[in-house]
This record gives structure tokens, C-alpha cells and sequence, in this order.
């Protein structure tokens, strides 16, 4: 066996290679259709981005789509879209970004953290129906690290319930379950397309939905430019002016990128799932490691495979820690290999402790999730990492990045004495900071 690096010996790989992870790929059509933007000093239109809408709906399938200016903002339309208000409660995972439920509180409502699946890593439909009281109204599911979420359950569960499903896309543009896009199986869906995300468009968001009521409830929320597309008459009643208070329009610069970006982003897609899963499949087999991903043959996948991670199984591996796992990794000359995920939200004070608006009370009604309550939340860091997002299938190297991790793995016995295991510090963004 050779020596691992991190005991002197050569590197796996050897040479410079940061190009193949370079996200977004900028073609001339975009920076002309920016600058088309700049020249006609038509940043604040919206004759641009209701391109971009038809065109996304046109490509997810949705009935109606509607751009935002970020992906938060797209997803607090959506859970006004769907009526959650004052005393209602939303369900949500609580291994997610905040933006995934924040933003209920401003609606008035609580969030109820409940437990992910340890395979998915998505919410667990099996632990949804514990945390539903009379108040609750949502389910909030994340499509978490590209992976599609048990939507057949989670929809059995809300029809049975009577609760609205809003889908949290923002990690699974293009993915699909069981043939279906995702964002169009729930009643509402949100997507962020910040740069760093699979579908980036550099800072923006979108709601897709296929009931009117919704689409026109987000319009009246957050679009005042928008309301002579209501009709509801409940809602024209009060139009004019947003009723959230918040302007939430996609800048059109963003909106000329996201024209381009929907005609080209299926055929990056695909190379990057032929990227992953080539990946993986070299790692088919090896001890103390698990693909995140979907069956194959399944119907469902990974769309840009956003925030890729594996699954850890220290105890295959003599007890070796995830952190010096990844260190010794990332010692071959390999990038994108850290600990963890994203930190669990559910201890955090926001949920049960701060009084946001001044109210002499918690602004969230629910009370404090004692530890051990969400087992699989608690326990996911240590079983979790991150790892490179092939933007390009180059064979030879994804075969180098395989072998690095090989090698880690047959020479596990040599980390252990200095594995000290004093753990990491996980960020409330996919990120993850020695101690």
C-alpha cells in the first residue's frame, strides 16, 4: 500500500485542477443580454423576467411562476401563497438553511422542527404526523443536497391532514422524482439561484405553483407592479400596494442570465450526473461510505447534484472520525472534502427564545425541542461530508479523485492514533470551521 500523504507520502493528485469545480459557466449570450439590460437602463423593468417565467414554467411544467429577487423571498411568498398566517405552525427539518422557515415568523406562525431521514437526509415522513396539532397548516420540505424527498408519503400525510406542502427547491433545481419535477408536485415551491447554486442566475429566486389562488396571493404580497394581473376579487379589493410591505421583483439583469441559463443548464445537468454518478459508482463497495443518491432506474434524481455529500460510517472504519477522514483526503491533493452538513436549527434561540418584534414574549410559540427528541438531527454530523461537485466529465480525473479516497480508506489503520477527534464547528450555512 503506499503511503497516505498525511504520513509523507506522494500525493494522489498532483497537479492544479480548480477549474473543473468553476460555477457558473458564463457563455457570450449572457454577458450580451446584461449589458442589454445596462444600455437600455432597464434594470427595474419586468418585460425581461416575464420571459424568464414563462420559460421556467415551461421547462418545470408548472402552471405559473413567478420571479423574486432571492430565493427567501420566493419562499415566504409561497407560504403566503398558501395561507399560513398568525397561529398557524409550518413543519419543517431542522438539517436545513434558514431560509427554508425564517421566514414564517414574520407571517405570524411558529416553526416545528421534525426529523430527517438518515438515507435521504430529507425530512422524515414517518416523523411529520407526530409534530401536527391543530394549528399546523405547512409541511416545509427540503429537496436537501439535491436529493428529492419521499413526496408520495409526505402528499398521503398532507392530503390526509388537510395541509398545505410547500417544496423548498433551492438545493434540486431539475431533479425529479419518480419522473416528476420537483417544485410542482406541492402546492407551492421556492427556489434560490444565488451563484453558487446549480441553477445560477447570480442572485434571485422563484415561486412555481399550479393553483391560481397562490400565484396571485404571492403577487399581492410582494409584486405591487404586479396586481393588475389579479383576479380574485378579494384580493383586487386591496391592490395597489404590496401588502407585506416588501418589493420583491427579480432584477433584470438576473432575469437576462436566467433566459440563457434555462436553455443551456439541461445539458450541464447532465454532464454533471454523469460526473457524480460516475463517481460513485467507483466507490461502489468501499468500506465506510455510502453515495447519497437516488437508486438508479428509480425515475428520481439529482438535477445539478447541488452541495454534493456521502454518507460516513466511522464504526466500518475502526471509529475514524469524519474530520480526519476528510483531512486526509484532502491531503491527496483533493478539494471539496469537509465535515458535517448544516447545522441543526432547532437548539437555536430564534425558535423558542428571542422576541424578534417586541411583543414581551417569544415571537415563536413553540416551546424549546428537548435534546434526543430529533435522534437522526442530532447525531447527522458526525455521519456526513461533503465532497467535490464534477462540473465537467473528466474521466481521468474523477478516476484520480476515486483513488485518492481508496487509498484512505486501505490505509484507515494508519489515522488512527492521531485522530483526536475533537470535532468541528458546523456553520448555518454548508459549511464547516475547525476548532
Amino acid at each position: 500500500m503506499s503511503t497516505l500523504a498525511l504520513s509523507g507520502g506522494q500525493k494522489q493528485i498532483g497537479h492544479e485542477h480548480s477549474q473543473i469545480f468553476r460555477w457558473p459557466i458564463v457563455n457570450q449570450a449572457m454577458e450580451d443580454g446584461i449589458l442589454h439590460v445596462l444600455r437600455d437602463g432597464n434594470m427595474s423593468g419586468t418585460d425581461i423576467t416575464r420571459k424568464f417565467e414563462q420559460a421556467f414554467a415551461e421547462w418545470t411544467g408548472a402552471k405559473y411562476s413567478l420571479a423574486h429577487c432571492n430565493g427567501t423571498a420566493s419562499l415566504q411568498c409561497a407560504m403566503y401563497g398558501v395561507g399560513l398566517g398568525i397561529g398557524d405552525e409550518i413543519i419543517c427539518p431542522s438539517v436545513t438553511y434558514w431560509a427554508s422557515c425564517v421566514q414564517a415568523l414574520t407571517l405570524g406562525a411558529s416553526v416545528v422542527f421534525a426529523d430527517i431521514d438518515p438515507v435521504t437526509l430529507c425530512i422524515d415522513p414517518d416523523d411529520i404526523e407526530r409534530h401536527i396539532t391543530p394549528r399546523t397548516k405547512a409541511i416545509m420540505v427540503v429537496h436537501y443536497l439535491a436529493m428529492p424527498a419521499d413526496m408520495d408519503r409526505i402528499m398521503a400525510i398532507a392530503r390526509k391532514h388537510q395541509l398545505k406542502v410547500i417544496e423548498d427547491v433551492s438545493h434540486a433545481h431539475g431533479a425529479l422524482y419518480k419522473g416528476k419535477m420537483t417544485g410542482t408536485i406541492g402546492d407551492a415551491a421556492g427556489y434560490s439561484m444565488m451563484s453558487g447554486k446549480s441553477f445560477a442566475i447570480g442572485e434571485g429566486g422563484m415561486l412555481t405553483t399550479n393553483t391560481r389562488e397562490v400565484y396571485e396571493r404571492a403577487i399581492v404580497f410582494g409584486h405591487y407592479e404586479r396586481h393588475n394581473e389579479i383576479t380574485d376579487e378579494r384580493l383586487k379589493a386591496g391592490a395597489g400596494i404590496p401588502w407585506g410591505g416588501y418589493k420583491y421583483r427579480m432584477h433584470q439583469m438576473s432575469s437576462a442570465v436566467g433566459l440563457e441559463q434555462v436553455k443551456k443548464y439541461p445539458a450541464e445537468m447532465a454532464e454533471i450526473d454523469k460526473a457524480m454518478n460516475y463517481f460513485w459508482d467507483l466507490l461502489e463497495g468501499v468500506p465506510g461510505l455510502d453515495a447519497h443518491r437516488p437508486s438508479k432506474d428509480s425515475g428520481t434524481t439529482k438535477g445539478g447534484w447541488y452541495a454534493c455529500h456521502g454518507i460516513y460510517k466511522k464504526d466500518e472504519l475502526g471509529g475514524l472520525s469524519v474530520k480526519r477522514f476528510c483531512e486526509a483526503v484532502t491531503a491527496e491533493g483533493a478539494m471539496g472534502f469537509s465535515p458535517g452538513c448544516n447545522k441543526a436549527l432547532h437548539p437555536h434561540p430564534l425558535f423558542h427564545a428571542v422576541d424578534v418584534y417586541g411583543g414581551n414574549c417569544p415571537t415563536s410559540k413553540v416551546s424549546e425541542v428537548k435534546p434526543g427528541s430529533l435522534p437522526v438531527t442530532e447525531s447527522i454530523p458526525e455521519c456526513v461530508f461533503s465532497l467535490p461537485w464534477f462540473k465537467k466529465f473528466d474521466r481521468e480525473l474523477i478516476e484520480n479523485y476515486a483513488a485518492a479516497v481508496h487509498k484512505v480508506i486501505a490505509n484507515y489503520g494508519e489515522l488512527l492514533p492521531g485522530d483526536t477527534d475533537k470535532g468541528f464547528e458546523q456553520g448555518w450555512a454548508l459549511t464547516a470551521r475547525k476548532k
